[in-house]
């Protein structure tokens, strides 16, 4: 019994000794260096559904920068309703990218709910996708810097068997 004790500590002692993996620090800043389009401050509009009927019109800002030295991306938008100029969408959102499981994760929160997913960039490298399942439910929302710079933005969501539908459209510039 002794013996089957001692093999069993000398098997563990090197497990034990082994040091976590050490991130590759310029693997994930070169990653989330591929997003850099984003970065600035934007304008313009955006609209909401709610439910059935009409949107909700919605001057729009978002501002995405960098930080903790380019390993992660931060974005905040704001919209506040056209007619009365009060807030109607807060959203906060960081990226960053799992060099070990070598995708771009997204974290978000928005008027009290708060999503994880993965992100995907776009193959020409100018726009990103993300989504989720919870459990009837799907979304699916594609951001693209268009042809004439613009950063726009849909998202759709499903539930069950019905088609997709909007939820959200938005169209901002770069501010000067």
């Amino acid at each position: 019994m002794l013996k089957l004790l001692l093999l069993c500590a000398a098997l563990a002692v090197p497990c034990m000794a082994q040091l976590p993996r050490v991130p590759d620090i310029e693997a994930q800043r070169a990653a989330m260096m591929e997003l850099s389009f984003l970065i600035g401050k934007w304008s313009g509009e955006a609209r909401l559904w709610r439910g059935p009927g009409e949107p909700l019109e919605l001057v729009q800002t978002e501002e995405a920068q960098y930080k903790l030295g380019g390993l992660v991306l931060m974005i905040e938008g704001i919209g506040r309703n056209k007619s009365d100029g009060k807030v109607a969408l807060q959203a906060l959102a960081t990226v960053s990218y799992d060099e070990e499981a070598g995708v771009g994760r997204l974290r978000a929160c928005n008027d009290g709910r708060y999503l994880g997913t993965d992100l995907k960039l776009a193959d020409d490298g100018r726009g990103i996708t993300w989504g989720f399942t919870l459990g009837e439910i799907k979304t699916n929302s594609v951001l693209r810097i268009n042809e004439k710079g613009e950063w726009t933005e849909l998202a759709e969501i499903t539930i069950g068997s019905q088609p997709p539908r909007k939820l959200m459209e938005l169209r901002v510039n770069p501010q000067k």
